[in-house]
Order: structure tokens, then C-alpha cells, then sequence
């Protein structure tokens, strides 16, 4: 198990089947009343966390659903497809949904600025576009990936975008300027998932390479970089906290890393096969995941009993950024790890290991 410090492991809480084919994509809703996934089957479904509440199956795509979210109203959830449309569907009511042509080819991801009015989408025709959420007028598009784009997302503060590219990097984009400001070239392969931290200041990012990277984007450095997964990674998800990552990779497996020690805290295996996506709610007392075997997995997270202190809207800006000072602190250091090699990095990770094992024996 974790330190003493972390309250106790994460635990399976339910897991709802329906979908006939793999999982693409989890999130919940605002107040963790629902879960939305997508699936392979070109299905959406929408599930209640509610017992005994039925489940809502929203058919109307023409191929695989690749990317579902909700709104942060929680009234409207956005999936894009395989059939290069995105679809705004009600979750409380099967109306009809919105559905616009959003791309020339598949659509690999949608998601909503935190504000609700805008939306950004991103596609195999190698563009970055948004819109707005009212009407669904096209804004502006984002053209300067060379390949597919697998992954986009705005900043929490409405500012910024950063997408993710079979291209092998990632690049980080001035909203109002519509400019690249930064790319990030570390990857060693295509990069199937990236997103802000909450303070904003850091980006994470998980591909076919296998590793998981962590960015200041202030300072356009390199922070962490893990090699905790034996297989692709395909997603990743942010603690509102900011001080813990979940992901999910194609070993089957779902680790929780701890940002703050810079090492890997759980190692979890629910899936049979891929574990395709991962999220956590937004308050970060659940986190879901879904994978090639069909299945959603609703796990409660536990280990992290800071929190409700934690995430307060009003304190969001203090209390992120004190609990992500360490990356000034710990720069130096992680630098220092950063050169070790892999061999020696694993050493020291092993023995770091044995520490907190006699610790908390």
C-alpha cells in the first residue's frame, strides 16, 4: 500500500456493462451524478451513479464514438466520432441531438472550456478547431500538426490550448493570438493523450512510447518523466488536487502516480486487456476507467483525503499553487534524476521503495 498519509487504496466501486465493443472514452458530470462513455459499438452511453437507476443508450453515430464529455453545466455531453461529427446530446432525455460536421475526417477528441462556451475538437485532417457551444459557429482552426491529432484541450483558464499528435509532439497554443507558442518534442512516439494541471502551469502527456511526461509550461522544461508502464499509454487524468496522475495503458493496467514524491503509488488491474481511458470525477473522489474487454470500472479513489479541503473554486488559484510549489523546489533535483540512467533511475526507485515499504511496516 501507499504511505500512512494517503488514507487507504483506491477501491472498485461498480462497473457497468452495456457497451458491445471496446471503451474509447469515461467522464463524469459535474456533480458525479452521471458517467458518460463511448465506445467502439458507435454507441454513447450515459450512466447513473445512482443504484438501481437505468442507464441511457444515446444511438446516432454512424461510426465508433472516440471522445465523449459533459459540460460543465452537466446539460449537455459533446462526442465526437469515426463519422467526423460531433453530436451535443441532452443526458437527462433522449431528444435529438446537435449534430455538425465538424472535421473531413475522424474526430478524435472534444472538449469544453471551463467557462461552457467554447469548444475545442481535434482530428485525423491533422486540425485543432473551435467553436463556440451556442450555435455551434466555427471559430478558428489550428493547422500546424503534420498528422493525426489524437488530443486537445483548453487551459483552465480559457487562455490557452494543447494538442497532442501522432506527429510525436505536443504544442501548446495562445487562444486569442491563435499562434503555436511552444512544442514539445520529448515523446519517442505518437502522443495519444495530453492535459493541463490544474494550476495550469504543467501539462502531462502519455503515448505509444510507453512513458508519461510532465512539462512547466512557463518555463518550457522537462519535469518528470515516468517509465512506470510496459505498453502504450493511452490517457491520463489530473487529481484535482494536482498532486496525484492516473493512467491508463495498453499493459491493462491503471497507475496512480504521486507528483508531489515523483514515483509511482498504485498499480491497479481491473481491466482484461487494454485499459483504453481514464478519468477522474471532478471533485477526485472517483475515478473511472474503461477498456477493450467492454467494461466501465468506477473506482473510488481513497488514498487522496485532502480533497474536499482541496478543491474549493473560490481558494482554486492559492490552493493549487501551493500544493504545486514543489515543482520550483524540486526542479533541481528532478533534473538530477532525469540524467541518471534508466538502470539507475530504477535502482533508485527500488530502494525508495524499500524505505517507504520498512516505513510503513
Amino acid at each position: 500500500g501507499g504511505l500512512p498519509c494517503c488514507g487507504e487504496d483506491p477501491s472498485l466501486e461498480r462497473h457497468f456493462k452495456g457497451h458491445r465493443d471496446a471503451i474509447t472514452s469515461v467522464d463524469f458530470s459535474f456533480k458525479k451524478k452521471q458517467l458518460a462513455s463511448g465506445s467502439m459499438d458507435s454507441c454513447l452511453m450515459v450512466w447513473s451513479m445512482k443504484p438501481q437507476m437505468r442507464a441511457y443508450r444515446f444511438v446516432g453515430h454512424k461510426d465508433a464514438v472516440l471522445c465523449v464529455q459533459f459540460s460543465p453545466s452537466g446539460h449537455l455531453v459533446a462526442s465526437g466520432s469515426r463519422d467526423k461529427t460531433v453530436r451535443l446530446w441532452s443526458p437527462s432525455f433522449k431528444g435529438e441531438p446537435t449534430v455538425f460536421k465538424a472535421h473531413t475526417a475522424t474526430v478524435r477528441s472534444v472538449h469544453f472550456s471551463s467557462d461552457g462556451q467554447s469548444l475545442v475538437t481535434a482530428s485525423d485532417d491533422k486540425t485543432v478547431k473551435v467553436w463556440t457551444v451556442h450555435r455551434q459557429k466555427f471559430l478558428f482552426s489550428l493547422s500546424q500538426h503534420i498528422n493525426w491529432v489524437r488530443c486537445a484541450r483548453f487551459s483552465p483558464d480559457g487562455r490557452l490550448i494543447v494538442s497532442a499528435s501522432d506527429d510525436k509532439t505536443v504544442k501548446l497554443w495562445d487562444k486569442t493570438s491563435r499562434e503555436c507558442i511552444h512544442s514539445f518534442c520529448e515523446h519517442g512516439g505518437f502522443v495519444n493523450h495530453v492535459d493541463f494541471h490544474p494550476s495550469g502551469n504543467c501539462i502531462a502527456a502519455g503515448g505509444t512510447d510507453s512513458t508519461v511526461k510532465v512539462w512547466d509550461i512557463r518555463m518550457n522544461r522537462l519535469l518528470q518523466h515516468y517509465q512506470v508502464h510496459s505498453s502504450v499509454v493511452n490517457s491520463l487524468s489530473f487529481h484535482p488536487s494536482g498532486n496525484y496522475l492516473v493512467t491508463a495503458s495498453n499493459d491493462s493496467t491503471l497507475k496512480i502516480l504521486d507528483l508531489l514524491e515523483g514515483r509511482l503509488l498504485y498499480t491497479l488491474h481491473g481491466h482484461q486487456g487494454p485499459a483504453t481511458c481514464v478519468a477522474f470525477s471532478r471533485d477526485g473522489e472517483f475515478f473511472a476507467s474503461g477498456g477493450s474487454d467492454e467494461q466501465v470500472m468506477v473506482w473510488k479513489t481513497n488514498f487522496a483525503t485532502d480533497y474536499g479541503d482541496v478543491v474549493k473554486p473560490q481558494k482554486c488559484g492559492s490552493s493549487l499553487n501551493s500544493s504545486f510549489c514543489f515543482v520550483l523546489q524540486t526542479v533541481s533535483i528532478l533534473e538530477q534524476r532525469l540524467t541518471l540512467t534508466e538502470d539507475k533511475l530504477k535502482e533508485c526507485l527500488e530502494n525508495q521503495q524499500k524505505i517507504i515499504q520498512n516505513k510503513t511496516n
